[in-house]
């Protein structure tokens, strides 16, 4: 995809005025629009017109926003496109929810006009960013095996404990993105038992001693990151 493409936008939002909005500022800033009013269009449209960017309420009647991205994600008819959740709601449950449904980003309502075109042109740079080095640096040579709980690096098999591969797991979905501490611990460990930060840590070396350091980089007083090699 060329940087001087129109991109297609898909907005999906039960609320009227919140999809003339954005799809006004939108139009102005040269991309393509489409709306849906609930989640089953949504699905429909997204299939249809294969947007680059999905803008999706969380809160929405027939069927959430996490319910969509789910689907979507697990459709490999669709082209996959960017999916930024849209919600009034800051609960730390609803956005781990969606990273885990396979959402990009969070943009919080009230939505201001500048900030949200922002946010797109953002969320667009990347996916050409993370398009030309999946162009450059071909096959994965780390690959996870979920029913075995293995890594297969460059084809040697490693058995991995629960936590540990849950860890990779996480950080293996989204390559590049930044994990802060706390979405790593509601996220992998959730509300089963109460660990500290260092629990991460020590998980983070164990794996680097068996992957090596150059997959996983630390963010120093963020989280972590992995970055293919």
């Amino acid at each position: 995809m060329s940087n001087d493409k129109k991109h297609t936008l898909l907005i999906v939002d039960d609320d009227p005025d919140i999809l003339e909005m954005i799809s006004y500022n939108a139009k102005k800033e040269g991309y393509e629009v489409h709306c849906a009013k609930d989640g089953e269009e949504g699905i429909k449209l997204a299939s249809r017109v294969e947007p680059d960017l999905i803008l999706l309420d969380v809160m929405m009647p027939k069927m959430d926003g996490i319910e969509v991205c789910q689907i979507i994600r697990e459709n490999n008819k669709i082209e996959q496109p960017i999916i930024a959740f849209l919600t009034s709601r800051s609960e730390d449950y609803s956005q781990i929810a969606g990273f885990k449904a396979g959402g990009d980003d969070y943009i919080t309502k009230p939505i201001r006009p500048r900030v949200l075109v922002s946010r797109i042109e953002a969320l667009l740079r990347r996916k050409h960013k993370e398009e030309d080095v999946a162009e450059t640096e071909g096959s994965k040579r780390v690959v996870l095996d979920r029913e075995r709980f293995l890594l297969l690096l460059e084809n040697k098999e490693i058995q991995l404990p629960k936590k540990e591969f849950e860890l990779l797991e996480l950080l293996l979905s989204k390559p590049g993105k930044v994990f802060t501490r706390d979405q790593i611990l509601s996220i992998v460990w959730g509300d089963e038992t109460i660990v500290g930060e260092r629990t991460i840590d020590v998980h983070i070396r164990k794996l680097r001693e068996k992957i090596g350091d150059a997959y996983i980089r630390t963010i120093k007083g963020v989280g972590y990151t992995y970055k293919e090699v």
